[in-house]
């Protein structure tokens, strides 16, 4: 296996930065999009040998040093009995929005035996499949909670943080509930073993340091102590949108790694005390640049990954569809062969 991914999180320092990309499988890959033609991302996620299919794609075709399983964050819903529809140009949505004591308890407790492809699939990377290390993952509550709550997607999460601070028994109990499923998933996913394990908390960003703590960082806190209890071996790492405010909070977590978006830098963060491995964190609006331009952010990245001492390159967000595959393989390259010689330099 190709272990560069996990010996930089464990302090090993390869000489050579790891690069993998966050949503890089499916998106722009053009082999996906044909099979996007015949199969939904729910129909493909529920055949392993199809899911670890195009799971593998971006590992042959970018070079990237670990796979992240295919599937959405809303994909345990199903083991929790909650009707979710990924509806083409919008994303989740929820027919029965939870507003109510009683839409929370109407909730099922988590039952992996519903989602057992999942399991299937992993179990096929990780011992048929991959060369390279592969990244299970889950959302967090807060996120979750926004498609939820909102019914859908949003850009102002009103309803999601009108609960979190007008009716803070209700969220907590919405909270509790998606925190249990956080543990339970993520630990089905370690159990058919996974190499390593990031939880999404992709819209974070709306709430406040306050807003956070209060209603938010307790249940956080519950998820990573307890995953990490079961699995003190396995890498944890946190990602969140717009996180730059909370990244003081999560260093003192049990966490292996934080990455950071593009609008907090390496250098900042590694000023703020951080100690743990940083991912990231180019803006994927240079993914629309020419390579000049993408080599000039690419080469003040990896110099501060280097001084920080511990670094996994990747966006500051995911890959999106229109993303030209031949510069996200020219950036692997790129990354490899710059950081090398920084490395080799310090």
């Amino acid at each position: 296996m190709n272990s560069n991914y996990l010996d930089m999180i464990r302090g090993k320092q390869p000489g050579t930065t790891s690069v993998w990309f966050m949503r890089q499988a499916g998106r722009s890959q053009a082999e996906y999009r044909k099979i996007k033609e015949k199969y939904s991302l729910f129909e493909i996620t529920k055949q392993p040998e199809l899911c670890a299919f195009v799971t593998e794609l971006p590992v042959k075709e970018y070079g990237v040093d670990a796979a992240i399983l295919y599937k959405d964050i809303m994909s345990p819903m199903v083991g929790m009995d909650v009707t979710v529809e990924l509806k083409p140009g919008v994303g989740p949505v929820f027919p029965n929005p939870i507003r109510t004591q009683r839409d929370v308890e109407q909730l099922h407790p988590f039952d992996p035996t519903k989602v057992s492809y999942i399991g299937d699939t992993i179990k096929l990377l990780t011992t048929e499949v991959l060369d390279v290390p592969l990244i299970g993952f889950g959302g967090a509550p807060f996120t979750i909670a926004s498609y939820l709550i909102e019914g859908g997607p949003t850009k102002s999460y009103n309803k999601t943080r009108g609960m979190l601070v007008g009716e803070p028994t209700l969220w907590n109990a919405l909270m509790e509930r998606l925190a249990d499923m956080t543990i339970a998933y993520l630990s089905m996913q370690a159990e058919a073993g996974a190499n390593a394990l990031q939880i999404f908390d992709s819209w974070i960003g709306a709430v406040n340091e306050d807003q956070y703590k209060q209603g938010i960082f307790p249940h956080m806190e519950r998820i990573i102590h307890t995953v990490k209890a079961k699995f003190p071996d396995l890498p944890m790492a946190m990602n969140g949108v717009g996180n730059g405010h909370l990244i003081e909070l999560w260093k003192d977590l049990p966490l292996d790694v934080i990455a950071l978006d593009w609008r907090c830098s390496i250098d900042v963060a590694s000023a703020m005390g951080i100690t743990q491995t940083l991912q990231g964190n180019l803006d994927p609006a240079y993914l629309y640049a020419d390579k000049a331009v993408i080599k000039q952010e690419l080469d003040t990245i990896l110099e501060q990954g280097v001084r920080h001492g511990k670094h996994i390159f990747n966006l500051g967000h995911g890959v999106f569809p229109e993303a030209d595959p031949d510069v996200l393989k020219w950036i692997t390259e790129y990354v490899h062969e710059r950081s090398q010689e920084l490395w080799a330099s310090k």
